[in-house]
């Protein structure tokens, strides 16, 4: 069961994946209505995600010593004065220096440092702070927001322009909306209580500033190097840079577009509950791969569609398999590796994905100048599969710890089952 503090936490996350699921789909239009290129954008996409990289590491290492509480109202209001710039600015430099913050999130993901602090202190939130059931519902919220925001970022510039608004005018109230949304998120951390705070006695220990890997330092940075690759290739197709393609492919704007990433990010959602079962049956690394590699050769199929309804349902069926590899990409990680590495384990491959995917939307920004190229897709299709034929490769006879595996299928990836 949640606490007060749980449901501040979730009410939380619902708010802020809120915002980034209609800034999601409405920021790369917005842009280039108010006449950024297709590779400006993508700059400023691959800035904003390599500063949720920074964002994260920067003020993960002073939570504990602000306060977690502290540290989460002092990146709502980054992320408010974000959107005021984005709302108010067309000056590309200014709006750079703003993406860096690390708030503006172009994929309709998580970027910055708000899901590792609230995670940190969901763990003091919670009765049974042990149970995997907090952290599901804290994603099930994020990816229902996420969806929802999605159909908003349609149907509320459908709904004004039929009032007599201009699209950009419309679109610009979002941007507002997004703006606004980091400051009720203020609301949500000041009543959160001294229990969401790192225990007393937890200061950091001069031992701890040194990795906290070792018997499994080798088998971890293999699949963080994997994970990297993974996130990398998503980076190709951030939810923004798929929005602009289909407008540009197809001519489709937000009124579409919205409901389209609302069945994209419903299928996520509802896939994490389907993939624990399969994991229960299968164990955990057959799921992460054999879901994840037909998602990847269907985001190939994309480019090749020849009209808008096909290529809306091949994303849509890309998207019921594509997200079934985090929840088990998160247990793996955690029954990979002996008790005592664990957070070290979940550190290092967390925060090795937004730095990886920040590096590839300048590409497709570039390979998007010329109208309707396939190139991003295909690229990101091909590096997924790389990706989930090497770690199956690789891992399949890795062992996993004694007594770790909680029960049922999850002993049957090739690791040792319990004694």
């Amino acid at each position: 069961m949640l606490t007060r503090d749980g449901y501040l936490l979730l009410a939380a996350r619902s708010l802020r994946m809120l915002s980034y699921g209609f800034l999601s789909v409405i920021l790369a239009l917005y842009l280039s209505a108010v006449g950024f290129s297709a590779l400006q954008i993508g700059t400023l996409f691959t800035v904003a995600l390599a500063g949720g990289a920074a964002a994260t590491i920067a003020i993960s290492l002073v939570a504990d010593r602000w306060g977690r509480r502290t540290s989460l109202i002092v990146s709502s209001g980054l992320m408010a004065i974000a959107g005021v710039a984005l709302a108010t600015s067309t000056s590309f430099p200014l709006l750079l220096g703003f993406a860096a913050l690390g708030t503006l999130s172009p994929s309709g993901q998580e970027i910055g440092p708000f899901q590792s602090l609230e995670q940190a202190a969901l763990s003091e939130a919670s009765a049974e702070p042990g149970r995997a059931m907090p952290y599901a519902w804290y994603n099930l919220a994020g990816y229902l927001a996420v969806a929802v925001g999605a159909l908003a970022a349609g149907a509320v510039p459908a709904a004004l322009q039929a009032a007599g608004w201009t699209p950009l005018g419309a679109q610009r109230l979002l941007v507002w909306a997004f703006a606004a949304i980091g400051l009720a998120l203020i609301g949500c951390y000041l009543p959160l209580s001294p229990l969401t705070e790192a225990p007393p006695g937890g200061a950091v220990a001069p031992e701890a500033s040194r990795p906290g890997l070792h018997r499994s330092r080798g088998v971890v940075l293999r699949l963080a190097a994997l994970f990297g690759l993974d996130a990398l290739a998503g980076g190709f197709v951030v939810q923004s840079l798929i929005a602009f393609w289909f407008h540009q492919r197809f001519g489709v704007g937000p009124e579409r577009l919205g409901p389209l990433f609302f069945g994209t990010n419903l299928l996520s959602a509802l896939s994490g509950l389907v993939a624990a079962r399969l994991a229960d049956r299968f164990g955990l690394l057959n799921t992460m791969v054999f879901t994840h590699l037909p998602s990847n050769v269907l985001l190939t199929m994309v480019p090749f569609m020849p009209s808008w309804p096909l290529a809306a349902v091949v994303l849509l069926a890309r998207h019921a398999l594509s997200q079934m590899d985090v929840p088990t990409r998160q247990a793996y990680t955690m029954v990979l590796v002996a008790p005592d590495e664990r957070a070290a384990a979940a550190g290092l491959t967390n925060a090795v994905r937004p730095a990886a995917s920040s590096l590839a939307p300048v590409v497709s920004g570039a390979a998007l100048q010329a109208a309707a190229s396939g190139l991003p897709f295909a690229l990101a299709g091909g590096l997924k599969v790389v990706y989930d034929v090497t770690l199956w490769l690789m891992f399949r006879g890795v062992p996993l710890e004694r007594g770790a595996v909680p029960h049922g299928g999850q002993a049957r990836d090739g690791m040792k089952a319990r004694g």
